[in-house]
């Protein structure tokens, strides 16, 4: 799929119908299982749950994780409380992941596209 079939793609999901289970612990939609899968970015999802044990970001029930891929295939990953307080900022040397940016919300350690809430 290209980037736009894929980002059209994401945006008819609006709930789930099944929750995975990673192994860190936390769950994840459908939604975030077929971002998985389409842009080869389980990584992404490895992210997320490895950060749910760094204090800052436990403690916030409601965690915004914000990755911005850079024309030279760098990128960036936010992770805010929501309310445009960083918690934590990681920088990735080289990713090959197809979109300019995304957004993964975990609620209560449940990973979900914003198009699920």
């Amino acid at each position: 799929m290209t980037p736009e079939q894929i980002k059209s793609e994401l945006n008819h999901f609006t709930g789930t119908e099944h929750y995975y289970k990673h192994p860190f612990g936390i769950l994840f939609t459908d939604g975030v299982k077929f971002l998985a899968e389409e842009c080869q970015s389980y990584w992404l999802i490895d992210l997320v749950a490895s950060y749910q044990v760094e204090e800052s970001v436990m403690k916030e029930p409601f965690q915004v994780f914000k990755l911005t891929v850079n024309k030279d295939h760098s990128a960036k990953v936010e992770i805010s409380d929501g309310n445009d307080n960083i918690l934590h900022l990681q920088i990735i040397d080289y990713t090959d992941f197809p979109l300019d940016q995304i957004q993964l919300w975990c609620i209560d350690k449940i990973c979900i596209l914003p198009s699920e809430y």
